[in-house]
Parts: structure tokens; sequence; C-alpha cells
């Protein structure tokens, strides 16, 4: 009996899973309530008056990233920046000089990626543009994150070595240290830093 019972509620769920939206399981054409989605509780409660990204994560069950995702989305929400939220949305002048340039799904991409914060973080260096340093350690914390938490675990390391290389106590360069024509430091004096 017990089996019987278990099978009809899995006959039960494949049928609703199965029936066209606009009728019921037993066939009946009379219109039934559509599922709200969290996007649409979302928006419904920020309309409403309620903007608070930490209050409408509560009250439906979502994470901050994804409420503030559907609201950058639907153009009702600037200035919230985290770990998962677009980078199409700049968060200062630096951010668009890596927009769609990075990526970690495979060991290739995450390889050119480094290539590309190193480029900038030197750039940056050379230019004395501490902001500009800060926010290419910034991009690179990033995704060493994204790619460790969606266990792209080779992927994640190659930015924790850049990172770990770039995070030293060494002091900055100073200007009598760069070769105005080129911008570098002299061999010789790279050990005296």
């Amino acid at each position: 009996m017990e089996q019987l019972s278990r099978h009809v509620g899995r006959v039960r769920k494949t049928s609703r899973q199965r029936a066209p939206t606009n009728t019921t399981p037993s066939g009946d054409t009379t219109p039934r309530r559509q599922r709200t989605t969290k996007k649409q509780q979302i928006m419904a409660l920020y309309l409403s008056g309620i903007t608070d990204i930490e209050d409408l994560a509560r009250m439906t069950n979502a994470r901050a990233s994804y409420v503030a995702t559907v609201l950058q989305n639907a153009g009702l929400l600037h200035g919230y920046f985290d770990l998962y939220t677009s980078t199409a949305h700049p968060m200062n002048v630096y951010a668009k000089l890596f927009a769609g340039k990075l990526g970690f799904k495979n060991q290739a991409t995450a390889r050119r990626s480094v290539a590309i914060l190193d480029r900038f973080y030197r750039k940056f260096e050379r230019a004395r543009d501490r902001a500009g340093q800060h926010h290419a350690l910034s991009m690179a914390l990033m995704m060493f994150d994204r790619a460790r938490w969606t266990n792209r675990l080779r992927e994640a390391d190659l930015f924790r070595q850049w990172l770990v290389a770039h995070l030293t106590l060494e002091p900055p360069l100073s200007r009598a240290d760069v070769v105005p024509s080129t911008g570098r430091v002299p061999a010789g004096d790279k050990e005296a830093l």
C-alpha cells in the first residue's frame, strides 16, 4: 500500500510538471494561478517601497547578490557591488578596463586573465596609481574566489599565485628608481629595492 501511495505521488508530480500552464492536471482549461518567482517578488517589494537589499533578501529568501543583480538589470539599482554582481556595471574608472576581459572557464583563459591583470597592475605601478593597483588586486581576488567556489581549483590557483606574488611588503618604486624613457627599473637596481 505504501509503495502504491509513493507511486501515485510520483505520477501526480510528473503530470503536474508536464501540464501546460493554462490547464490543470486533469485537463480542465480553467486558468490557474501562476507561481510567483523570486524575481517578481523582489521587483514588487522594491516598487512598493522596500528598497533595502538586506531586507529584500531576507523577505524573499534570496541572496543579497541575487537581489542586487535583479534590481541592477531592471535599472533600479546603481552602485552596489559584491563578488557576484556583474562587471558590466562599473564601480569606478578602473572597472571598465577589465570588463569582459577576465575569465576562468579553463586554465588558458585564467592565464590570459592573469596576464591582463599583471599588465594593468604594472602600468598602474609605473604611474604610481595606487588606486589602480588596488583595483587590479581586487579583481584578482574576485576571480580567485569565483573560480574556487565553482570548483575550478587549477584556475583559482593561477590567480592565487599571482596575488601572493603581488602581496609583498616591498617598498613601492620611487620616481628615481624608474628609467624615464622606458618606465622600467634597471636590472641591477631591482635587488636594491
